[in-house]
């Protein structure tokens, strides 16, 4: 019942209000106001923003900041297009919920659980890359509710994509300034620890919610 109650919370960045209205409505070519949506859909996508923190969480380099970004918004990318204008279509709760583990995985990977447990360490890179693609279709699943008009919808996708990734970079810089100034105090180390562990509760919490909606989503 704890997760039926709040499942709801894990739909908290899906496309509400006026915007959901406009997006039902638009026909033609909105470039703007797209590029505006995919932007605030990023910012306020909480689940992604989280993944992105685990992401970057032990890299010090902008060097490696930007190769591991660019592999997620490459992969969030391609499917957030596939879905949308290639017409691909996936459970959003299930696709919610692998978002969450992508969340689980990253933590437990900075607290090096796979080499301490299983005495082997996943390629990073290609697991950004691979989540990322589950990421974007995880956006392109808000998109698809509204059957959009075919009419412009190339370029008001291309707009929206462009709009998230914007929207990344803010929340990206937001995110490595906190993070620097925090690695600069004594308890950073001992901190980090508990921060990872909180992340990956915080992502078991997410495919809890999913995995309710999914089973019980017909009755609520």
């Amino acid at each position: 019942m704890f997760f039926l109650g709040t499942a709801s919370l894990a739909l908290a960045h899906t496309v509400t209000g006026r915007d959901a209205d406009f997006v039902r409505n638009s026909t033609g070519t909105h470039i703007a106001p797209f590029l505006y949506l995919g932007a605030k859909h990023m910012v306020t996508g909480y689940d992604h923003l989280l993944f992105l923190l685990g992401v970057i969480f032990f890299l010090y380099k902008l060097k490696d900041v930007a190769v591991y970004v660019t592999c997620f918004a490459v992969g969030h990318s391609i499917t957030l297009l596939a879905g949308v204008l290639g017409g691909v279509h996936v459970n959003s709760y299930i696709v919610d919920a692998l978002i969450g583990l992508s969340v689980v995985y990253k933590a437990f990977d900075n607290l090096d659980g796979f080499r301490t447990l299983f005495g082997f360490q996943i390629n990073a890179k290609a697991a950004v890359l691979g989540f990322g693609l589950i990421h974007g279709f995880g956006l392109a699943t808000k998109l698809q509710e509204f059957n959009l008009s075919r009419e412009g919808l190339v370029p008001n996708m291309i707009a929206f994509n462009v709009g998230v990734e914007l929207g990344q970079l803010l929340a990206l810089t937001v995110i490595l300034f906190v993070m620097t100034q925090w690695r600069r105090t004594a308890d950073f180390g001992k901190h980090a620890v508990l921060a990872n562990v909180l992340l990956m509760t915080a992502g078991f919490l997410l495919i809890g919610y999913q995995l309710s909606g999914y089973a019980f989503g017909s009755a609520v």
